[in-house]
């Protein structure tokens, strides 16, 4: 307890401060101005109408708007009789494909509206998109095209062997960046968030789950795609001057909207993966769970379902009477962050966390890839949701390229089945050498951190000196770089001493001690994270280099941990977001670098900070050349990017 106190009183006096009544704070209002005076029907109900709270306009007595009560929009049915109607389309037209499933590269279309103004078509015939008619339209780089989701439309299209040219509007990626936090990919929903209400959602009108059923041939289905691309071009203008008056329309068109037709190629070509690689990697690895398995029952001195966390904590903390760290409301916790704990007095613990890791690559990774292999060229055809996270970084789904463990070997050999398309090609990797830390020394203007860079010093190394109070001709031990390498990342985060003392091992009032001990070294840091906080109590929220806004409705918070949770999240997200400006901008000059050099090399995957590519052996001189270059110029920091290439026969190989 003692040793808890002197380590930790500045805690115990901010905690004591937190539990003691303020009894003469200046309260300006009495207790009968905060009397329960009933709810504002009115603003609740348009509130609920606009987010589509059905049960919640039941509970207030309110009917939820009904299809059959919208506004209809007049509309024809496009046939290939009355095709030619659609020439009369000269400078713009608002466009939606329906498909009936998420995964548009597996997805069946089964309907599309196109029109403009108050003339509207609608059909559920795919083959329709094909007729020259409509494919020259689309294909048109004259004539304007407001869609939503253009990544989406552009797959989809391709696999009809359409081309789509000149996209100015795609309200999904207007609507995000106008707050990120609104990331639905519902038409409707995000129609009603930018006050179109002439709008049902898909959930309203097809259901949901297992009920989820879409009839192509019912008259609701043509009403609600039309219905659909109405509400694109009716938002269209009033969202693109909102974009610019929050000085984000140069973000839209320079980054966002040219980064969604370099995704969707890239999505097209897809990386290929070779299964019978996978399949035996399989077989090893069922051998080694099933001998780790029998070691585990030998220590335990019983057989019982290792996968039960009720079972492993009887054997655990009943039987072995190992200590409870943690305990959870059915029974005791063995959540990772405890087992690694008991893990160095305990065997057993050891060989179980070995048994979670190597069970969760067989079922994540190699039983997953092996389903999601596309049977007509053996890849794996990613989808990137450029939507879904609030700094910008992309994500990876169907499947999840970019969670590939790299901290195991056995998850790092899983990289071993991605192979190139062609014989005599190669796996191309290049990624970007501390771009977080980078950005950091850039925008926050230190002097010290800016020069380290400059002089291409081991930035982890630096800090550890810095720090630790080592001369120049000191040795790093691998410890203290580990603890400096921590304390550096841990800054770009917004880490607490609580934290870095988790992360490193060490005591609270070390990580308290290094963490001050780096402000010093590091002012321009200090001065950053304090102007940035300050910034986003000012304005409600942040922005990266490219003017990428995240909102921050807790930074005034009176909840100590949601107030804390924005401070951090202002610190960040200018550096995690700026980090993914910089390297769609990189994707999308690399794209142009490629074609303007004539190469067959293809970008095929991003992960995060990390481009793989695949080259043909007698471009990959050419390419030693390009690709690191369009990297490292992508953007002009203060200080210069760096980017490391490998490559080899597969992926696994390529570092």
């Amino acid at each position: 307890m003692k040793e808890h106190l002197l380590n930790d009183q500045q805690q115990a006096k901010r905690a004591k401060q937190l539990a003691t009544i303020k009894r003469d704070a200046p309260v300006k209002v009495s207790l009968d101005d905060l009397a329960y005076k009933g709810d504002n029907l009115d603003t609740l109900t348009d509130f609920y109408e606009r987010m589509g709270f059905k049960s919640f306009l039941s509970k207030l007595g309110v009917e939820a708007t009904d299809a059959d009560n919208l506004e209809k929009v007049s509309y024809t049915k496009l046939s290939h009789d009355n095709l030619s109607e659609l020439t009369k389309f000269k400078q713009e037209v608002s466009f939606y494909l329906e498909m009936d499933d998420d995964n548009y590269h597996t997805a069946n279309i089964v309907g599309f509206s196109i029109g403009h103004g108050d003339k509207w078509f609608a059909a559920n015939e795919p083959a329709l998109l094909r007729e020259k008619p409509l494919a020259a339209i689309l294909a048109d780089k004259t004539i304007q095209k407001n869609v939503f989701d253009a990544k989406r439309t552009y797959v989809g299209l391709h696999r009809e062997s359409v081309d789509l040219e000149n996209v100015d509007f795609d309200m999904l990626l207007v609507s995000y960046l106008l707050n990120t936090t609104n990331n639905s990919n519902d038409v409707g929903t995000v129609a009603k968030l930018h006050g179109f209400a002439n709008i049902k959602t898909d959930e309203e009108v097809y259901g949901k789950g297992a009920k989820k059923k879409i009839d192509p041939a019912s008259s609701t289905f043509f009403d609600h795609i039309v219905h659909k691309a109405k509400a694109i071009d009716a938002l269209h203008n009033e969202m693109f001057a909102e974009l610019d008056k929050h000085n984000q329309t140069r973000l839209y068109r320079d980054i966002e909207i040219k980064i969604a037709f370099v995704l969707a190629r890239m999505e097209i070509a897809g990386i290929k993966v070779n299964p019978a690689t996978l399949e035996e990697m399989g077989s090893k690895f069922k051998e080694r769970l099933a001998e780790i398995q029998q070691t585990i029952f030998q220590e335990a001195g019983e057989e019982f379902n290792v996968g039960s966390p009720k079972q492993l904590g009887h054997i655990l903390f009943e039987k072995m009477h190992l200590p409870i760290l943690k305990k959870t409301k059915t029974g005791y916790s063995t959540s990772v962050d405890v087992l690694e704990k008991l893990a160095p007095d305990a065997p057993i613990v050891q060989n179980v966390l070995d048994y979670r890791q190597i069970s969760k690559l067989q079922s994540t990774y190699i039983d997953g890839l092996l389903k999601v292999i596309h049977k007509d060229d053996s890849k794996v055809h990613t989808r990137y949701l450029q939507t879904l996270t609030q700094t910008g970084r992309l994500s990876s789904v169907d499947p999840n390229l970019q969670n590939i463990p790299i901290r195991s070997e056995e998850g790092r050999l899983i990289r071993q089945a991605f192979v190139p398309s062609h014989e005599n090609w190669q796996i191309w990797s290049s990624d970007y050498s501390q771009i977080e830390l980078r950005v950091l020394a850039s925008i926050t203007g230190d002097a010290n951190m800016q020069e380290a860079f400059r002089e291409n010093e081991d930035i982890h190394a630096t800090t550890a000196r810095r720090i630790f109070g080592l001369a120049s001709n000191d040795e790093v031990t691998p410890e203290l770089r580990r603890q400096a390498k921590a304390v550096n990342f841990g800054i770009v985060y917004g880490i607490s001493d609580y934290g870095l003392a988790n992360n490193t091992g060490i005591s609270r009032k070390q990580a308290h001690q290094f963490i001050q001990r780096y402000f010093e070294e590091y002012p321009g840091v200090k001065k950053y994270m304090e102007d940035i906080v300050e910034f986003a109590k000012n304005h409600g929220y942040v922005e990266t280099i490219a003017h990428r806004r995240r909102y921050l409705p807790d930074i005034h918070s009176r909840n100590f941990n949601l107030r804390s949770f924005a401070e951090r999240t202002a610190m960040n997200t200018p550096i995690q977001g700026s980090a993914a400006d910089i390297i769609k901008i990189a994707m999308i000059n690399m794209e142009t670098a490629l074609k303007e050099n004539s190469l067959k090399t293809r970008m095929l995957l991003q992960v995060h900070d990390e481009l793989i590519f695949e080259v043909p052996n007698d471009e990959l001189e050419t390419v030693k050349k390009i690709i690191p270059r369009t990297m490292d110029s992508a953007v002009k920091l203060n200080v210069p990017l760096k980017v490391e290439s490998h490559w080899g026969k597969t992926w696994y190989n390529a570092k």
